[in-house]
């Protein structure tokens, strides 16, 4: 019977040999994989090629849209200057002695439109300039920023990893925007407290290269009032959809709720979004909605990450048409495995090749077929697998990932000491997030 793991043992070991080994293009690798699978287990070529249209055309047609606006209404954050402001803000309201929940606070806000790389690089200045000021050690800072910024990218949408899975496993956005800011929030608050305790221990003086935040003009930068918007504005009508959606929730039928259902709708709510991040800046100018100005720069950005979810949909439906779940299903009836099985799939894609991205959307498409036989099947449970599946994701970051590098050349850190502080932080986040879920789980059965 364990023979039936063997197809997808392999196809996962090829997806990680073919990206990290022969640095193949992700979507390269799902293609290949996805017509190897198809012949491993013995699909007629037509189902193999139908299989990959429907899933590729299917996971573009759910969420390319919600993508592109995602990535619009980032880049307007950050070339305007939106981060900055937000950092201004935590600054203000959190005050220089703690400095390391400053940090984490303005990562994990930033990181929801801004993805974690960038983030990292357009706030790493303001970083320095405070921890020396304060009088602390980088190595805590940087820790803290990183793991604020890691966990808004892994769990909460509308960044494309979880966007991508939740489009897969078919669950709920606004139940995976609620549980991914809970147990990300968690695990990132977590992992704080771990920074502040490691860099007590670990000293890295801060160089400062670049001009402080206090230096920056701020007459140039845009109000906070229309920085949070396009972030905010979103997240709150899907989650209001999401709640008057519900089975128990008393709002019949009627010209409110559908309005709410319409402005609600992930596609709507993030073309709101954009249409705020537009105004933004505080001078309009109509170059930036060329294809040479701001909206060209994110669209063009958006490519790579749709071909690459769009492959991992088709890999999903292969695996879906080829009925090898109904050999798995058997052995995983009874075990207690839950939402352990996507967080340590996706946990195990990550370590192994370090996109994140490809381990979200990799570990959906394999989950999805199986999610009967976990018993995770409701509504909520859906909502769950996702955010564990991203939870996953997060672990563990070393030195296969971009992000790794990021942090520990921008941060002044060792190699040995970026496995000490940012690989280990990662594994505290996942671990940490994924319990949460477990928690969240219990209170909803009990309750709802």
């Amino acid at each position: 019977m364990m023979w039936a793991f063997l197809p997808l043992f392999l196809a996962i070991l090829g997806i990680i040999v073919l990206t990290s080994r022969w640095k193949w293009h992700p979507f390269l690798a799902l293609i290949v994989v996805s017509i190897g699978f198809g012949w491993a287990v013995g699909m007629p070529s037509a189902d193999i090629l139908k299989a990959l249209q429907d899933g590729f055309g299917g996971t573009l047609g759910a969420i390319g849209i919600i993508i592109v606006a995602g990535l619009i209404i980032g880049t307007f954050l950050e070339q305007s200057g939106g981060a900055q402001v937000i950092a201004h803000f935590f600054i203000r309201k959190l005050g220089g002695k703690r400095i390391h929940w400053v940090m984490g606070c303005i990562g994990y806000l930033v990181s929801i439109p801004v993805f974690a790389d960038s983030g990292f690089v357009i706030l790493s200045p303001l970083n320095k300039a405070l921890t020396k000021k304060v009088g602390v050690s980088l190595a805590g800072t940087a820790i803290a920023l990183s793991m604020g910024l890691t966990g808004a990218h892994t769990m909460v949408p509308p960044t494309p990893g979880p966007i991508a899975a939740t489009a897969i496993i078919g669950a709920d956005l606004g139940l995976v925007i609620v549980f991914g800011l809970l147990a990300s929030s968690i695990g990132v608050g977590i992992c704080i407290l771990f920074a502040k305790f490691m860099g007590n221990r670990i000293w890295i003086a801060p160089q400062i290269e670049t001009h402080p935040m206090e230096e920056i003009n701020e007459q140039s930068l845009p109000s906070l009032k229309r920085t949070l918007l396009p972030i905010l504005v979103p997240i709150a009508l899907i989650v209001c959809n999401s709640i008057v959606s519900y089975p128990s929730f008393p709002m019949e039928v009627g010209a409110l709720k559908n309005s709410i259902a319409f402005i609600g709708h992930p596609i709507i709510a993030l073309f709101i979004g954009v249409f705020l991040a537009m105004f933004v800046p505080k001078r309009w100018e109509g170059q930036r909605l060329t294809q040479d100005g701001w909206l060209g720069m994110a669209v063009k950005g958006a490519a790579t990450i749709l071909l690459i979810t769009a492959a991992g949909g088709a890999f999903g439906k292969v695996i879906q048409s080829s009925g090898i779940h109904h050999n798995i299903e058997p052995l995983l009836k009874g075990l207690p495995l839950g939402l352990v099985m996507p967080f340590l799939l996706a946990a195990l894609i990550k370590t192994a090749q370090g996109s994140s991205t490809v381990a979200i959307v990799t570990a959906a498409s394999l989950v999805l077929p199986i999610l009967e036989s976990l018993g995770l099947t409701a509504a909520y449970d859906k909502a769950l697998v996702v955010v564990a599946i991203g939870a996953g994701s997060a672990v563990v970051s070393h030195a296969n990932d971009s992000f790794f590098w990021v942090v520990t050349q921008f941060s002044q850190m060792s190699v040995p000491q970026g496995y000490r502080l940012h690989t280990l932080a990662s594994l505290i986040l996942g671990i940490s997030a994924l319990l949460t879920l477990y928690g969240i789980q219990g209170v909803w059965r009990l309750f709802f």
